[in-house]
């Protein structure tokens, strides 16, 4: 087939990580590798005002974290590598779990100071369910932290998934003098520098005493020692097992340094897989299959400020996508043409000719699509794993300014479109209330609704512990419970019944007292 070879070039992945392990700064030293940009921002710094290309919105750069996904292509040694850095702030972790839907395999980052933290466990989870090949990444070199040994322990034990080193720290912190790469069979010499890469000098056997021409009698023993340990200890790296999730190779090195990242990339492009077959509900798509499908994983609103556009970004599971060719939306079974399909680096978009299976493209939406809904070349398929969850704070959102209704209600259709958080609407008083899995996410919202849209809304505390998705085949029973609970029941933004229990006792009387009521905590049911 004449596009195979496309396909087989692609590589899509994902950087996840726990707040402030570097995963920004890596993705930034990605795009430095790639050429996709020519100088990397630093991140954080005040005296420096480049911020990182993938933290474009406004309040990114102000908090100097990630609150949304973003998405970059770009070309390194003639492969199509597209990127999606995700938010580490576990606020924002129901967007990365959606990502992690539409990629083929994942790169995590580890502070080597911190360890593996909580949303690192939650987001492996995830990998662990869609058997997603992971590779790690232990950042931070430059400072001191764990020793390896205890770290590599660390994440088989907390990540549970067997782990083999492919490149090995000589010394930390201060003292750092480099890695040797186990992978390529070379040492790679460490001279601090953001803007420049290492040197790397070819050393095939360790035992060689060409070692000690290059760092200290004493480290060159201990490298030995340790890759002895490695070789005894850890299985030998089989890529199979890599591909089907058993095994985790781990890279070390400094992003923010520019260190340790262009053995990872080099090694991530030889064994990372190319697109992998999806499962739809009614059968498994090949990515190789001629007919085009894809479906949309995050919406994301006002990429644009200027043109209040919002995008849908779109995975290709098969065949080859073209611009202004009809294709069909499966929800709406009505066909669509899109004249301005656009690739990303960042917010900065180019409009794309065609795209092919693993690529991500961005749809300019007004308001015809939903995270979940399929496009294809006249199929009926529909992707499945996209859910919501359960929100578990709660705020009534009240309009501060009465001569701005109508930008409130448009910023605020548009933001839940994005799967930002949830809104409900009491069905008792006719309020609406916003649901989120984190505080942050308020905060988010209202800067976004006063900045993007001109609206200024203010929050109203309300006492609710989870919502949940009702449904029963017992219209009586199901008619009673909503009489019962008249004051907890809202519709979602579907119009669907949700019913909002005001504390886990009262949830679990309801579900005791109405056995023919199904309570659902996603809303994929």
């Amino acid at each position: 087939m004449a596009y195979s070879e496309e396909i087989r070039k692609r590589r899509t992945f994902a950087i996840v990580s726990h707040p402030d392990a570097g995963k920004t700064t890596l993705t930034e030293k990605l795009l430095l590798f790639g050429g996709a940009i020519h100088v990397a921002g630093a991140v954080k710094s005040n005296k420096i005002r480049k911020t990182a290309t993938s933290d474009w919105m406004e309040i990114e750069k102000q908090r100097g974290i990630s609150v949304a996904t973003s998405v970059m292509a770009f070309d390194y040694a003639d492969h199509k590598i597209n990127i999606l850095d995700t938010p580490g702030h576990q606020d924002f972790a129901e967007d990365t779990f959606r990502t992690l839907t539409a990629v083929d395999s994942v790169i995590i980052v580890i502070d080597i100071a911190k360890g593996v933290e909580a949303q690192t466990r939650k987001l492996m989870e995830v990998c662990r369910m869609r058997k997603t090949p992971v590779i790690v990444f232990v950042n931070k070199m430059d400072r001191d932290g764990k020793d390896p040994f205890d770290l590599l322990d660390e994440i088989e034990e907390e990540l549970q998934i067997k782990v083999r080193p492919l490149s090995w720290p000589i010394d930390m912190g201060q003292r750092f003098k480099g890695v040797y790469n186990i992978y390529e069979e070379k040492l790679d010499l460490y001279t601090p520098s953001k803007q420049f890469v290492t040197e790397s000098v070819e050393i095939k056997d360790i035992n060689s005493p060409e070692l000690e021409n290059h760092i200290d009698p004493d480290l060159a023993a201990k490298l030995r020692s340790d890759l002895e340990l490695i070789e005894g200890v850890y299985p030998a790296f089989d890529v199979e097992t890599y591909l089907k999730g058993d095994i985790a190779p781990v890279f070390f090195g400094s992003a923010l340094n520019n260190f340790g990242v262009k053995e990872l990339l080099d090694c991530f492009i030889k064994i990372a897989p190319s697109p992998r077959p999806v499962q739809a509900i009614e059968r498994v798509v090949d990515p190789e299959e001629e007919n085009f499908t894809g479906f949309v994983f995050k919406i994301h609103a006002n990429m644009d400020p200027n043109h209040r556009s919002c995008i849908a970004f779109v995975k290709i599971c098969s065949g080859r996508f073209e611009r202004n060719v009809n294709y069909k939306h499966v929800r709406y079974d009505k066909w669509m043409r899109f004249s301005s399909p656009t690739a990303f680096m960042a917010q900065k978009k180019e409009t794309v000719d065609e795209a092919f299976a693993g690529d991500i493209v961005g749809l300019p939406d007004t308001g015809n699509f939903k995270i979940g809904d399929t496009l294809a070349s006249g199929e009926n398929l529909h992707f499945k794993g996209l859910p919501s969850f359960s929100p578990e704070m709660f705020m009534y959102i009240e309009n501060a300014d009465p001569m701005k209704a109508k930008q409130l209600n448009k910023g605020i259709e548009q933001l839940m479109d994005e799967g930002v958080a949830q809104l409900f609407t009491n069905q008792f008083n006719g309020r609406k209330i916003i649901g989120t899995v984190g505080q942050l996410q308020f905060e988010v919202i209202q800067y976004r609704l006063l900045h993007e849209y001109g609206a200024q809304c203010r929050w109203e505390p309300i006492s609710l512990n989870k919502a949940c998705w009702i449904e029963s085949d017992n219209v009586e029973m199901l008619d009673n419970f909503m009489k019962r609970k008249v004051q907890y029941m809202a519709l979602d933004k579907d119009g669907r019944n949700v019913y909002l229990a005001d504390s886990a006792y009262v949830l679990t009387m309801a579900q005791h007292d109405f056995p023919d009521i199904r309570f659902h905590f996603t809303s994929e049911f």
